[in-house]
């Protein structure tokens, strides 16, 4: 899997964007609470991969936190990070089977991209990339050339 480029400073200044990128009223995206951190970890563990739960933890160790959940009915259905591995990289993010394809990851990457905008990054990397086509539709973002494995190179793995 490759990394991509987007251009931080081609997205709109506008946040409107991540509620209306939304399909379901009843969805928020927002930054996580201290009390949810544990919680937060956990549920990534559980529905994704124990290295995106570590990921996680990182990004809610950063001040301010570099991450966004969405909720609904009070539970969570999906997440995003950013500035979790490396400085500068989006990821990792995902959103519960059954809530997919509602806008709902659209409005998370929109979040990430748009909180690493406001920090001054010109560009983001969407890091180890799955589907290539969803982020060059969703934020224009580009292939970089020989960018596998990246910095995972020598990363441990159990």
């Amino acid at each position: 899997m490759h990394d991509m480029l987007v251009k931080l400073y081609d997205i709109p200044d506008d946040h409107s964007l991540i509620r209306t990128t939304l399909k379901d009223p009843d969805v928020f995206v927002r930054k996580p609470i201290g009390p949810e951190h544990n919680l937060i970890v956990k549920w990534v563990r559980e529905k994704f991969h124990a290295a995106w739960a570590s990921e996680m933890q990182n990004a809610l160790a950063n001040r301010p936190v570099s991450c966004f959940v969405a909720v609904k009915n009070k539970s969570m259905i999906g997440f995003a990070c950013y500035d979790a591995t490396a400085l500068g990289y989006f990821g990792p993010t995902g959103v519960e089977g059954k809530f997919r394809g509602k806008g709902i990851g659209k409005a998370l990457l929109l979040a990430c991209l748009l909180d690493m905008k406001l920090k001054g990054y010109g560009y983001a990397i969407i890091g180890g990339v799955g589907p290539a086509d969803y982020y060059k539709k969703a934020v224009n973002a580009v292939d970089i050339p020989e960018s596998t494995p990246g910095i995972w190179k020598t990363w441990m793995q159990e």
